[in-house]
């Protein structure tokens, strides 16, 4: 069988360990060439790299924070310099500083909003400005921007609420242009920055419906259908891939 995604060439930001690896992996495994960005883990994303290519796919490691829009446009430049066209981005980067209100500072708020809001956004303008029609767009958000059972998040809902609101206004702007863009919203994931031990693990459990916290991989599965030919009447939507966290 053809894999769905052959001849196609995809950008997944954030993409050297845990979610992004696993989105970057499948989409390689789905025929895609993948451009994988990182900060501050190059033996990483050099790991994500050689097990696409051992796999028999190709990929390519860009360094590019988040936060640095000079460093996002490159990354999109680079990753067209090196596959010749972009047709899929993920914008998966992001960061969670957790602290209750009283500790929070305007260097916290100002980086959120940087690596968070506007380094997705510029992604996705610069990324926009070279796909065609048929052209994929997927966002990592959230669960908490709808359910928030915990203390200390202020800045991370705000963010990934800002996110489900540019969503839906994007959907509008693209649209036209045939490019879908939608907004994945995984609950607790067994991931780096929220590993699936300890207490606050303990806590999320006791509101997932299905008394476990995801892999990567089953988001990966999602990510991967929303930039699939069978996703192309889905745009502007918000979807939650949690366990039942929120219901």
């Amino acid at each position: 069988m053809a894999k769905t995604l052959t001849g196609k060439v995809a950008l997944v930001t954030g993409g050297s360990r845990s979610m992004g690896a696993a989105i970057a992996k499948r989409l390689a495994a789905d025929g895609a060439a993948v451009a994988l960005t990182y900060s501050a883990s190059p033996n990483k994303a050099d790991a994500v790299v050689r097990d696409i290519g051992a796999a028999g796919g190709k990929a390519r490691a860009i360094r590019a924070d988040a936060g640095d829009p000079v460093a996002v446009k490159a990354a999109v430049a680079e990753t067209i310099n090196a596959f010749g066209r972009l047709d899929i981005l993920v914008n998966n980067a992001g960061i969670a500083i957790m602290k209750p209100l009283e500790a929070v500072s305007l260097d916290d708020f100002d980086r959120m909003i940087a690596v968070n809001v506007r380094g997705l956004f510029v992604a996705t303008q610069e990324a926009a400005r070279h796909m065609g029609d048929g052209g994929r767009i997927v966002n990592i958000g959230s669960i908490n921007s709808n359910f928030v059972p915990y203390g200390g998040g202020s800045l991370y809902v705000l963010t990934k609420a800002a996110v489900a609101g540019m969503t839906k206004a994007l959907a509008r702007d693209l649209g036209p242009r045939g490019i879908t863009i939608n907004n994945v919203q995984p609950g607790p994931t067994d991931t780096d920055m929220n590993p699936d031990a300890g207490e606050f693990a303990k806590q999320a459990r006791g509101y997932i419906a299905l008394k476990r916290y995801a892999q990567s991989t089953e988001i990966a599965d999602f990510v991967a259908y929303l930039a699939s030919p069978g996703a192309s009447f889905i745009t502007g939507a918000s979807m939650a891939i949690d366990g039942g966290y929120a219901a």
